[in-house]
Parts: C-alpha cells; structure tokens; sequence
C-alpha cells in the first residue's frame, strides 16, 4: 500500500512501529501538494519549514516512546479560522490578510500534543460564511473529483484536501453543516459533534451559539479517533462541556446521555445495528431533493435495515423553518462577532481616510466580501430597534420548537437519517449567482447546528457524473457513538460488499 493511501490511523500505526519515517509521511504528502494544489487551491498557507521541524521532533518522540497515540506522526490541515501561534490565520478574508495571532486555538494544540503534524492552514468560505468556498478572497477551491464544481463550504479546503490525499485528515468548523456538506461533496467522512464537546477557543467566531469544531477524515475511525483528542473541557471556553461528568439527573442530563458520557468514541465503532431504531423525516424526501441522491439515501437505509435496524420513515415537521430563523440567528450572531474587525486592533487597515469614522467605513467597506456584508447588514437589521422582537426572539422562539420537535423524534429513534445536501456538488459560479438557493443547500444540516446535536456524513454513493453523494446520520445531544456506530457499520457493510464484488470481477 502507498503511503497515501492509508488512513490517519492505520499511518499512524505504521510509524509508530517504525515501518515509516515521519519524515516520509511528510515528504509524500508535500509531493501531491505539489502535484495538485496549483489546480485545485486547498490551502491558504502551507507550512513548510515548520512542518519539518515538527517531523523531527515527533519522530524523535516516536522513537524515544513518548508519543504513542493513535495520530502520532500524522500530517493534518486546520481550516483558516483556527489560530496558530506564530502562523497567520487570514479566515479567508482580505480583512486578516497578515494577521499572525500570538496564541493557537485549543484544538489546534492538541492535535500538536497528540503528535500530528499541521502542515498548512486550508481555504474557506470568508469568516465561514458560503457553502461553496468560492467567497474566499485568496480564491475559489475545487472539487478534486471534478475540477468544474465546488468541494462545498465554508470547510471546502480542508474536505478538498482530504479528498485529494494533500492531508491525511483535517479540522474544519461547522456553524450550518460546513464540515458535513464539503465532506459529501468531496466524497469523505465528516462529522459535527454536539455543542461544546470541542473547545471552540481560539476558533474565530461566525456564529457562537452554533458554531462547533470538528474532524473530516477518510473513514469513519478516523473521525472517532480525533474527536477523542479535541473533545473536553477547556477553562479557556465556558460553553466547553466535560463529558466525564455526565450523571443522571445531575444538573438536567437525561439517564440516556449519560449512557453516551465520556470521550471514548471509538469504542462505539462495532459493526452492530442489531435492534437499533432509525428515523427517515419525510420532510427530507420531497420535492427540492435529486431523485440520484435520493435514491442513494435510501439504498443505504436498507443496508443497514439489512444489518438489523428498524428503519422507518416519519413526519418530523418545522423543517421549513429551520432556514429563516437559522439566518436570523447566525446572521445577528456574525453582526456582532464581525464589530471588532475596524481596523484599529490588528488586521487591514484603510489608507488615506480622513477622520476616525471615515476610516472603520473604508476599512470594513474595503476588507469584507459581497457576502460578509450582506449577512452582516441582515443581523444588524434584525438586532436593531423595532425589528429585534419581530425577527431575532421570533427565531429564537423557533429555534425552541425544533428543538421540541427533534427531542419528541429522538423518543422514538435512536438516530435521524437523511442526505446531506439536497444535490451533489453545484458547477462553480452557479451558487454565487443566486444567494438564497445557496442558504436553501442548508436545509438538512442546520437543524443539528439550532439544537446543538450531532450529525456526520459518510458517502453513500456517486451520481452520474461521478461526483460523490453523503448520507447523514444525526444523533441527540451527546449521543455520538450512536451515530458513529450506525455510520462504522454502514461503512464497513459497503467495504466489504466491494471487496466481494472485486473477487467475483
């Protein structure tokens, strides 16, 4: 097998019983940057020297058995709106354009703990805001299966690189499904875990009450594997939860999250969906969703009604009001995190303006994209007196009912399955054109983002013109190794359906 073509841990593996250098790792991954980057733009800033020097360092660990984890060795991306010490982190924006922050993002620093290697800072949507990474100003990403459509966003360079094998896996956030919707557009596996499972310190907010960290990756494993290195409580982030600590009808858990307490994710990967119950919304099967991905979606149901879950479909309801009040709140949530961006602190500043004010107008008028400033003026309008009642606590109250809406399904289910995405990745340019088919593209992600659950995406299958299609599976708040055992075994009963299918051909 190619270096490239094993898995985070499997690599990992390898290393740690000396059957590859660090070194080598790195050395192939940078020969395909090489190869592929200048057509395809994952990465904003790639890290080079510092890698290297991280290589040495970890290989000498390695061999002095001082890290002996499951990511040791491995190189990774981190999307550009995570802070790295000394590295600038740009959000994809001309506004941060040379910001180098003096300080590195939670997760950021435990990945370096855990002995990855972080090569490079990937492409985005500006400040998270896009579903296509196409509004960066360093540039549009592309699909690495066709060059001619999008990889998804905000996370499209970090699911592009994955996709591409320029990483072995990558971080990315997901404010509306921006880790799960590049992954099924590019054909990989990524995961949203709930709210405050992953420290969000040192994550340059979008939208704060919605906005979570999480892993892409090649397979299902992989995810597990580095959600169990992000997750815990970070003192540094006050909404951070400590899964330890999860006990029955202490402070509101529910007996059944604490069945799922605590960090350890792999343990749920068993091939076993014996008795386990899941729920089809209806709501994500009509009019609006492409029949191809439709009927991927429910031929991996019946896999794993095949593996022995009860697989239904069923009303959930509200789901068309999941878009307006998604975008009131994120929109009014980036209206305020996006103030501090004036020119005055750090980040780009206007020349030649004439007073104070003349200058936070041509700095922001100047350092922000089309698309920044429409969702920056729509949650200014919705904050502001006179409108704040009619739409921000009306979407709030919304938010409640879904919430309502989803906790009354999960009564009933063990997981939620739908798509992704309503079609496989758009041409580029066709989204830009028309913003609000763009925010529609959300529809099945931003529920999880409302009500803090956890969802993933695995691909499923590929339309016909060969772009890959994702199946999503949401769990209730905590519930991850539900999920993560639904998504391993629905993985591993594809593996090995095609690994019956290449010794009959």
């Amino acid at each position: 097998m190619k270096i490239l073509d094993h898995t985070a841990v499997e690599l990992s593996e390898r290393i740690r019983q000396g059957e590859i250098k660090v070194a080598e790792a790195l050395e192939a991954v940078f020969a395909q940057i090489d190869a592929r980057e200048k057509e395809l733009h994952c990465y904003v800033t790639l890290m080079r020297e510092n890698a290297w020097e991280q290589a040495d360092l970890i290989q000498a660990g390695i061999d002095a058995g001082n890290l002996t984890g499951p990511l040791a060795g491995v190189p990774v991306a981190v999307k550009d709106n995570m802070c790295t010490e000394g590295i600038r982190t740009t959000c994809s924006s001309k506004i941060l354009e040379h910001f180098v922050p003096g300080y590195s993002a939670t997760a950021v620093e435990k990945l370096r703990a855990a002995g990855a290697v972080i090569i490079g800072k990937t492409n985005m949507d500006e400040f998270a805001m896009g579903s296509t990474t196409e509004t960066s100003y360093f540039g549009v990403t592309k699909n690495p299966h066709h060059t001619g459509y999008v990889p998804g966003g905000s996370s499209g360079g970090s699911a592009a690189a994955v996709a591409a094998k320029e990483c072995f896996a990558a971080l990315g956030s997901d404010t509306g499904g921006s880790v799960r919707q590049p992954a099924s557009h590019c054909g990989v596996v990524g995961m949203k875990p709930t709210y405050g499972t992953v420290s969000r310190y040192g994550l340059i907010a979008y939208g704060s009450s919605l906005d979570q960290i999480g892993p892409l990756a090649k397979d299902v494993r992989d995810c597990a594997t580095i959600l169990e290195i992000l997750a815990g409580r970070d003192d540094k982030d006050s909404t951070s939860v400590d899964r330890e600590q999860m006990i029955p009808g202490k402070d509101g858990v529910k007996s059944g999250e604490a069945l799922c307490a605590g960090n350890d994710f792999t343990k749920a990967l068993q091939e076993d969906v014996q008795g386990m119950r899941i729920g089809i919304p209806r709501d994500y099967l009509k009019d609006g969703l492409d029949p191809e991905v439709r009927t991927a979606v429910l031929t991996a149901a019946e896999v794993l009604g095949q593996k022995g879950a009860f697989v239904e479909e069923f009303d959930l309801g509200l789901v068309k009001y999941a878009i307006p009040a998604y975008y009131t709140i994120a929109s009014a949530e980036a209206s305020s995190n996006l103030e501090r961006f004036d020119g005055i602190k750090y980040g780009y500043r206007a020349a030649e303006a004439g007073d104070l004010h003349a200058m936070y107008k041509k700095t922001r008028a100047q350092g922000f994209g089309v698309e920044v400033k429409r969702r920056i003026l729509l949650g200014s309008f919705v904050l502001s007196s006179g409108y704040y009642d009619a739409y921000y606590l009306k979407a709030l109250r919304v938010k409640a009912l879904i919430k309502k809406v989803f906790d009354e399904a999960f009564a009933k289910y063990d997981v939620i399955l739908g798509p992704v995405a309503p079609t496989t990745a758009p041409k580029l340019g066709e989204s830009l054109s028309d913003p609000l088919k763009m925010y529609l593209s959300d529809i099945y992600t931003i529920s999880a983002n409302l009500t803090g659950m956890p969802g993933i995406s695995v691909p499923c299958g590929e339309d016909k013109a060969g772009l890959p299609i994702g199946l999503q599976l949401i769990g209730d708040c905590f519930q991850e190794k539900k999920i993560l055992r639904a998504a391993y075994t629905y993985e591993q009963a594809i593996k090995a359906d095609a690994g019956s299918q290449n010794g009959r051909g």
